[in-house]
């Protein structure tokens, strides 16, 4: 008998089950921030955008977005803090 011919199963049917669950799981907090950044955050959105194209279209550049950046995250944070610890159990 070769190590080739032997076949190990370790397929277990609770740790099958457990993961069928866990693809069932929705994360609110993904279509919520989602919801925030085309709504209330979005003039905010494409001014991070705007600029990550501007300092991507540069071969050599200090400009780094990041004051784009925490604009947009502290609106989305912002806008979330409203409705989302409702939806947590």
């Amino acid at each position: 008998m070769a190590i080739d011919d032997v076949v190990v199963h370790n397929d277990d049917p609770e740790e099958e089950e457990e993961e069928e669950e866990e693809e069932d799981l929705v994360d609110p907090f993904d279509g919520m921030k989602e919801a925030c950044g085309t709504g209330h955050c979005s003039g905010l959105g494409e001014k991070l955008n705007t600029c990550n194209d501007r300092v991507n279209s540069r071969s050599s550049t200090e400009e780094t977005c990041s004051e784009e950046l925490f604009d947009y995250l502290h609106c989305i944070d912002h806008c979330l803090t409203k409705s989302l610890f409702t939806k947590l159990k």
